[in-house]
C-alpha cells in the first residue's frame, strides 16, 4: 500500500509552494494533478513520475468524482508515493473531504499537505488586510454558486455577519453576484476588489464597490472577489475606485508596487 498526499499547489507561483510540497513533486511516483496547476509547477516533478491531468475545462469534466476517488485508491495499490495536486489549498472549496473518505474507507494513508488559498493570494496581491480591528474581525470563504435549494449561498446570513466576505468562482456574471449581495441587505457602495490570476504574470485586479461591479466586465478565471470595508481601505488611499489594474506585481525584497492602468 501506497500514501497519498493531498497538497496544495497554491496560487500558480512555484515560490509560493511550501518547502514540503516541493519535496514531494520531487519524489512522487503518480501525480493526478487539477486544471488550475501552472506549468512552472508541473515542471518541477519528478521526470520518473507518470502525470495524470484530471481538471475541469470551461465546466466540461475529465472525470466525475467518484472516478477520481476510484483513482486515488487504485494508484496507491501500485506505487509507494501518490500526490494529488490541488490549486490553492485542499482544504479549501477543492473537495478534499470527498477524497478523504474514499482512501479512509479503502484503508489508503493520506496526508494534507497545505498551500496558500485565493484568497489570501489575492488580498496579499492587492496589498490588503482581510482583517482590520476597525473594519472587519472575521474573513468567510464561500463560493458564488452552490446549487439550488437548501445547497444555495444564504447570502443574507454571511452579509449580516460583518465579515470580510472572499467569494470564490465568481463566474463570468458579475451583475448576479452584485444583485445577490444588494438583495442580501449589503449597501451598494461597499468597496470590492476582483483579482484575477493572483500572483501570476497576467495578474489583473478590478477595484469598484457592489453597485458598479454589476456593470463591469469579467476577468479571467481562476478569480475572487474580497467584498468589505477592509477592500477599500487601499481603494481609498490610491483613489483606485472603478479601475482595472493589470500586471501588478509586488516586489518579495523591496516591498514596492509598480501597476499599469
Amino acid at each position: 500500500m501506497g500514501k497519498v498526499f493531498l497538497v496544495g499547489a497554491g496560487p500558480g507561483d512555484p515560490e509560493l509552494l511550501t518547502l514540503r510540497a516541493a519535496r514531494l513533486l520531487g519524489q512522487a511516483n503518480i501525480v493526478l494533478h487539477d486544471a488550475l496547476v501552472t506549468g512552472e509547477i508541473l515542471a518541477m516533478i519528478s521526470p520518473a513520475a507518470k502525470i495524470i491531468d484530471i481538471g475541469k475545462r470551461c465546466g466540461r469534466k475529465l472525470l466525475t468524482q467518484a472516478e477520481i476517488n476510484s483513482l486515488l485508491v487504485s494508484c496507491a495499490t501500485t506505487v509507494e508515493v501518490v500526490v494529488r495536486l490541488k490549486g490553492g489549498d485542499p482544504s479549501v472549496l477543492g473537495r478534499a473531504g470527498e477524497e478523504i473518505e474514499a482512501l479512509a474507507e479503502a484503508g489508503i494513508a493520506f496526508e494534507i499537505v497545505p498551500g496558500i488559498t485565493s484568497a489570501l493570494a489575492g488580498a496579499a496581491a492587492a496589498g490588503i488586510s482581510l482583517t482590520d480591528r476597525r473594519c472587519a474581525s472575521s474573513v468567510v470563504f464561500t463560493t458564488a454558486h452552490r446549487g439550488e435549494g437548501a445547497d444555495a449561498v444564504e447570502w443574507d446570513k454571511l452579509v449580516s455577519s460583518q465579515s470580510t466576505l472572499a467569494v470564490y468562482m465568481p463566474g463570468s456574471d458579475y451583475r448576479r453576484l452584485s444583485e445577490q449581495l444588494r438583495e442580501a441587505g449589503i449597501e451598494p457602495r461597499t468597496p470590492c476588489v476582483v483579482i484575477s490570476g493572483a500572483g501570476r504574470p497576467n495578474q489583473q485586479m478590478l477595484w469598484t464597490d457592489i453597485d458598479r461591479l454589476a456593470g463591469r466586465d469579467h476577468l479571467p478565471s481562476p478569480a475572487i472577489v474580497i467584498v468589505g470595508r477592509c477592500a477599500g481601505a487601499a481603494l481609498e488611499s490610491e483613489g483606485r475606485r472603478d479601475q482595472t489594474v493589470s500586471n501588478q506585481v509586488t516586489e518579495r525584497r523591496g516591498l514596492t508596487a509598480s501597476s499599469t492602468i
